[in-house]
């Protein structure tokens, strides 16, 4: 058996453990040892595993993972969220679909200190869905507002997928992070738009009467009020951001900067319980591993590819069939979008980027602007059935019977539309994804 068949059957091995429920970690580096020990030997494979584990992760750049993590999961128990959205609640009022607009925009800063989807998902079904459905909206489309928005989450920094992007890609996570910033922000802006336009010329798609009532939300807000409310987030975001952006803290120093304001402010606040701080620091170890091992189950996968020649060979093959390379970006982020209903987000970047990054430096393509649309096309699948990962978190934390896993997909399906069209755009204009990159 050849080489290049080897890495063939490894992948179409790994893809059936996956399928038959095995962890997507555990996949990789069985099939990874399996696939060197045939190539080599069982010794030789044994050391690859363990070159693989110390090699991957010693470097003192992963400190980002849990640090970030952890400023997430105080900022959750803080309770900011809540009133980031009470506070665009309040500025969007009068407009219709305001409740949807508030939504998105505290999605959009909530998202700028977490750097997890589910996060967002998680906060904003418990804060915005009894709002919206009590100020006459659909339920369908609450919960779709939440599910849709939620996936800013991942393109505006800190991003989670951006860090595991910057790494497999070899790519400063710096610059990964500020490459998100105009894409997500225009995403944030096209759902606003889809909002406006559904309140305006489909209003019975949004409102249970359809028609807008008269006044959403009465004036209980004053401007001092709502500066009270926002300082907090504002002045986390400005810390980690404004210091990571101006080159004052490396990617690390801000996670660490930023769990340390997050902690203060939960502290300030008076909601971190001891009970509390023992689950965020668990919670924040449980997903911190994960990442990890999974990030070191891809080193191994990334390294076994290389010996089988099969990076090298595919990028032949596509070069010889003349696709170019928008044929080939095409069909990859073809492949990656339907993988996205099959296979969680990260699991989706462990498999493919290994294959497709040589592909991609072949064609000159910027990996930057490559890895912002590897982004956003990945984000496509946590509202797609059947897996949806959004979708099922705002199941989880909504736990009313009478909005089905169904009404959330199809509340949903508008922001999917709307997240297609922007990644169209950012692969037509490359500037949106590398001009604040390469200003760095």
């Amino acid at each position: 058996m050849s080489e290049l068949m080897i890495g063939f059957l490894a992948i179409g091995l790994m893809l059936v453990a996956i399928v038959v429920g095995m962890h997507i970690g555990v996949a990789l580096i069985v099939t990874s040892f399996i696939s060197v020990w045939l190539l080599k030997s069982p010794e030789i494979a044994a050391r690859f595993v363990g070159a693989a584990a110390n090699d991957s992760i010693r470097d003192y750049l992963f400190g980002v993972v849990p640090l970030f993590v952890l400023m997430g999961m105080f900022v959750s128990v803080s309770g900011v969220g809540r009133d980031t959205f009470d506070v665009f609640q309040w500025l969007l009022r009068r407009l219709r679909g305001g409740l949807g607009l508030a939504t998105v925009g505290a999605n959009a800063v909530f998202a700028a200190i977490t750097g997890i989807s589910i996060a967002s998902a998680s906060v904003f079904t418990k804060v915005a869905t009894p709002e919206m459905i009590r100020h006459g909206y659909t339920p369908r489309f609450a919960v779709g507002v939440v599910a849709g928005s939620s996936v800013l989450g991942m393109l505006i920094p800190p991003s989670l997928l951006m860090i595991i992007y910057g790494v497999l890609a070899e790519e400063s996570i710096g610059r990964m992070f500020l490459a998100g910033v105009l894409p997500g922000l225009l995403m944030a802006g096209a759902f606003a738009a889809l909002i406006l336009a559904m309140a305006y010329f489909l209003p019975h798609k949004i409102y249970a009467s359809g028609a807008p009532q008269t006044a959403e939300q009465a004036d209980t807000e004053t401007w001092a009020s709502a500066a009270v409310k926002f300082f907090p987030i504002l002045a986390l975001v400005v810390l980690v951001l404004g210091g990571l952006y101006s080159g004052f803290f490396t990617p690390t120093e801000a996670g660490a900067v930023g769990a340390a304001g997050a902690f203060v402010i939960a502290l300030v606040r008076r909601r971190l319980t001891w009970r509390k701080l023992w689950n965020v620091l668990t919670e924040t170890g449980y997903v911190s591993v994960s990442v990890l091992f999974l990030i070191i189950a891809a080193s191994l996968y990334s390294r076994m590819l290389a010996l089988t020649g099969m990076p090298a060979g595919i990028t032949s093959a596509i070069t010889d069939m003349g696709l170019g390379p928008w044929g080939f970006l095409i069909a990859y982020l073809a492949i990656v979008i339907a993988l996205g209903c099959i296979i969680d987000s990260v699991s989706i970047m462990l498999i493919m980027l290994p294959i497709v990054l040589p592909i991609a430096t072949a064609f000159n393509m910027d990996l930057i602007w490559f890895g912002v649309l590897t982004v956003v096309a990945v984000e496509v699948g946590l509202l797609t059935p059947p897996f949806g990962v959004s979708v099922y978190t705002v199941k989880s934390a909504l736990n009313d019977p009478r909005i089905t896993i169904r009404d959330i997909f199809a509340g949903a399906f508008p922001f999917v539309l709307t997240m297609i069209a922007v990644l169209v755009v950012l692969a037509i204009f490359p500037a949106l994804s590398t001009w604040l990159a390469r200003m760095q």
